[in-house]
C-alpha cells in the first residue's frame, strides 16, 4: 500500500492525523471559552481591586 509495507509506519501516519484532528477539535470547543476569560480578566478591572 503506497510502498509502506510496516504496519507500525501506517500507525504513526494515523496518529499523526487523528491528533491534529484532536487538536483541531479541543481549539474549536475551547475558543469561545478563552474569549470570554480574556473578556472578564480586563486591565481595569485589576485595577478597581
Amino acid at each position: 500500500m503506497l510502498g509502506i509495507e510496516d504496519p507500525q509506519v501506517w500507525l504513526a501516519y494515523v496518529s499523526c492525523v487523528l491528533s491534529a484532528l484532536g487538536c483541531v477539535i479541543y481549539g474549536a470547543l475551547n475558543w469561545k471559552e478563552e474569549k470570554q476569560v480574556l473578556k472578564n480578566s480586563s486591565p481595569v478591572s485589576a485595577l478597581q481591586e
